[in-house]
């Protein structure tokens, strides 16, 4: 119940703080809605109205996935400011294990991405996407299942960052790529050899592939968009989220002790 505890207060802690911090709610409800308004509209009206697939509905699912996931990543930033600010040490002497603190560290994030999660579903009823009431009860664990994922990765890029301004710099390296490797607006079954070894390599990959396999799975009529399934993609999620969490745990409460 300590160790509990603990990780509630640093998941509440940073969910005040999305709170009270008006410019990163603007900027973070703006952007999935302008990929999914303007980029999967055109998509829809240019290419998807000829080809009789609904090019609106693949970004939708797409930039849900990628949103929840990179929010959390993104979010565990606030990891180094802590750092900077001396507030992490506090942390770190305090009676509670290290993993608790990671754990609250990512929940709180996750808890911050779910209501970015909730507006796209909105946005997507507006313009008309299909959301059924199963597909959306299917869509809650699986969003935060995928939030914690994303939070552990953030946790394993920024365990031997020094700065802030070194994770800025590194961060829209590592996800900007993936956006076009992990299929967000674009498929990705036939790509060259190359790129398909890199995209394997894509944790964003099968994040956004267990949504697009609840969406689909939840029509009337089966469509072939998500490449594994959803037991698959659960399984290489699991192990990628146990990886990630025990060696950027580990890195980062080391770099803490040499501070």
């Amino acid at each position: 119940m300590h160790e509990l505890s603990a990780i509630l207060a640093i998941a509440h802690r940073d969910f005040v703080k999305l709170l009270r911090d008006r410019a990163r709610i603007v900027s973070d409800f703006a952007f999935p809605l302008i990929f999914i308004g303007i980029l999967g509209s055109s998509l829809q009206a240019g290419f998807g109205s000829g080809s009789g697939f609904n090019l609106l509905t693949f970004v939708f699912t797409g930039v849900l996935g990628q949103t929840i996931w990179q929010s959390s990543a993104l979010g565990v930033i606030s990891l180094i400011a802590d750092r900077e600010q001396d507030y992490s040490q506090e942390m770190f002497v305090s009676p509670v294990s290290r993993y608790s603190i990671i754990a609250g560290k990512i929940v709180g994030e996750s808890l911050v991405a779910l209501p970015q999660g909730a507006a796209i579903l909105v946005f997507g009823w507006v313009l008309g996407v299909p959301l059924s009431v199963p597909v959306l009860l299917a869509l809650i664990p699986v969003a935060f299942g995928i939030a914690i994922f994303g939070g552990a990765f953030g946790i394993l890029v920024l365990s031997n960052l020094k700065s802030q301004q070194a994770a800025n710099q590194i961060f829209p390296f590592v996800m900007l790529p993936q956006f076009f490797l992990a299929g967000v607006f674009n498929p990705i079954n036939n790509l060259p050899w190359y790129l398909d070894v890199i995209s394997h390599l894509s944790p964003m990959r099968y994040a956004i592939d267990l949504v697009r396999d609840v969406y689909y799975g939840g029509l009337p009529e089966a469509v072939p968009v998500a490449l594994y399934g959803a037991p698959t993609n659960l399984a290489i999620i699991g192990g990628m989220f146990a990886l990630f969490l025990l060696v950027g745990t580990t890195l980062f409460v080391r770099s803490e002790r040499n501070r």
